[in-house]
């Protein structure tokens, strides 16, 4: 039986590894080709010599700062929204007393079935009539909402003992007091974990954005990136590669920041 055990566990431990590895492939792949002149990239050999001009490139290639700048702004807007309408939305659901409460879950929980990618022509002609496109605004609008982080929350909310707000009730605290000073601290690796996989998803998001946007003074990265494959420029592998490493970057910081809160949050979360 131990013999057993030890050959599962080994054999978990080799497919986890070889996911590991074809998910650091393609990233391994750029890397090579973003630190390598054009002419060894393709020969992959070790003694190949080292460069950065790719990286220097591709930053003056588009205008890069720009791009790294809406894309910041836009992401805190929406994530901040996110939580800020995702914290009211879950206390009520979990402290008030509503007659249809649970349908309005389930309709809320009904966002997380449909695609945003179907509802790209409806939200483009809403945007237009509200006059937002090519606004930064016009692409945040359509995710200010978010159901996964109203699940999470209210789930979190639900685990934190009902005497502690009524002991500060009688104490004259106020709802929004409570809010601040009880749930949100509580609940502070939910916010965490959300917000790195709000971060991620908007930080990547193209389609949309592609959409919506027409000038440089709103376009995020994502967008931006088709410079590098236009037809008429010819595909450029190494600014390419230098461009994709520059994008992904902060995201694998934020991730390897915070990585413990963000497996343990989802984890508490599942068994709740």
């Amino acid at each position: 039986m131990n013999k057993t055990n030890a050959l599962g566990g080994w054999c978990l431990n080799l497919t986890i590894w070889l996911a590991a590895l074809l998910w650091l492939l393609p990233i391994m792949v750029a890397l090579w080709v973003a630190i390598h002149p054009a002419s060894d990239q393709a020969s992959f050999s070790l003694f190949s010599p080292l460069t950065f001009d790719n990286f220097i490139k591709a930053w003056h290639a588009a205008p890069f700062a720009r791009y790294f700048l809406n894309t910041t702004l836009l992401v805190l807007m929406i994530v901040l929204v996110q939580l800020i309408l995702a914290t009211m939305a879950a206390y009520a659901l979990v402290r008030f007393k509503m007659k249809f409460s649970g349908v309005i879950f389930a309709l809320i929980l009904l966002q997380l079935m449909i695609s945003p990618d179907v509802l790209i022509l409806n939200n483009y002609k809403t945007i237009g009539a509200f006059g937002l496109r090519d606004t930064l605004t016009g692409i945040a609008l359509p995710y200010f909402a978010s159901a996964f982080a109203i699940f999470l929350l209210r789930q979190t909310f639900k685990s934190i003992p009902l005497v502690l707000e009524e002991a500060a009730i009688v104490e004259g605290a106020s709802r929004f007091y409570i809010l601040r000073k009880i749930y949100i601290p509580l609940a502070k690796p939910i916010y965490i974990a959300f917000a790195l996989v709000s971060i991620s998803f908007h930080w990547n998001d193209f389609l949309w954005p592609l959409v919506i946007t027409d000038s440089v003074n709103v376009r995020p990265l994502t967008v931006g990136l088709q410079l590098f494959s236009a037809p008429e420029q010819g595909v450029q592998w190494a600014l390419i590669g230098a461009a994709t490493l520059m994008t992904t970057l902060p995201l694998l910081v934020l991730f390897l920041i915070f990585q413990r809160q963000f497996i343990q949050s989802f984890m508490r979360a599942g068994i709740r």
